[in-house]
């Protein structure tokens, strides 16, 4: 294996914001504004993608689209997708300076990539406007890729489709898609790293997938975690991750074995 030149970060729930809150408060938000109150697991599944494609995704949910008939009298339609999005856009701009705070690890790792001469580059679910909250908030504490594109970049070709990894290959001049790998937290962002022909890897804790704060995956007992662990590892593995760390203090380990093979 030739040496990795480059690790391609999510943001929510990978580097930054555990558990991925902001993006569910934001959701949650925007349907309540319709009349509907989605749950958790629904907000959660499509986690990742484009935010309109969740919000077009959350909608085809059979309990969902019900909902919509019961209180709105009729089928939604795209147009209703628009307006649930709007309100998302506009509920998640006012919280998102709360959500930047690097998970644990983080700000060590990217300093010990960044030692030994790897790129660090980023792909979201968020828009540039989004973005132009988060990543000087993140800065602030610590973190700070070399390169970022969101979905703005890509004509809204979102994950799981592999064209931010490219735009963030083409900025930090990576020799090959073999030479980078993606690390995310989501269905959609091990997907979007296969797409991409890349090593892609799952991160456990602090994941959308889990879904837990870190308070509240500190109160379970050890038994409790491992089968959160357990739980959030058979998802990656459904997904084709090729590697799954428990937390970023792993992954330049895993970087060493890669590069040995």
């Amino acid at each position: 294996m030739s040496k990795i030149e480059a690790v391609i970060f999510d943001w929510a729930g990978t580097t930054v914001d555990y558990g991925c809150f902001a993006p569910v408060r934001a959701f949650i938000e925007a349907f309540k504004a319709f009349g509907i109150e989605p749950t958790v697991d629904e907000v959660r599944a499509p986690m990742g993608m484009l935010k309109w494609d969740h919000i077009h995704t959350m909608m085809q949910m059979e309990r969902i689209t019900g909902e919509w008939k019961k209180v709105h009298g009729r089928m939604w339609t795209k147009e209703d997708v628009d307006a649930v999005y709007q309100k998302s856009e506009s509920s998640i701009m006012d919280i998102l300076d709360q959500y930047a705070e690097p998970k644990p690890y983080v700000v060590e790792t990217t300093a010990e990539l960044r030692r030994r001469g790897i790129k660090i580059g980023s792909t979201t679910g968020y828009t540039d406007e989004m973005m132009s909250i988060v990543v000087p908030e993140a800065k602030k504490r610590g973190y700070e890729p070399d390169a970022w594109f969101s979905p703005n970049s890509t004509e809204n070709m979102g994950r799981p489709y592999p064209f931010m990894i490219f735009r963030n290959l083409e900025a930090l001049k990576v020799s090959s898609v073999r030479a980078a790998i993606k690390v995310g937290d989501t269905a959609a962002d091990i997907k979007e790293g296969i797409n991409a022909g890349m090593i892609s890897v799952g991160v456990i804790e602090g994941s959308s997938v889990m879904g837990l704060s870190e308070d509240e995956y500190a109160a379970l007992s050890e038994e409790k975690k491992k089968e959160e662990r357990d739980r959030v590892r058979g998802i990656y593995k459904e997904c084709g991750a090729d590697h799954i760390i428990e937390n970023m203090s792993e992954l330049c380990a895993l970087i060493d074995a890669i590069e040995s093979k």
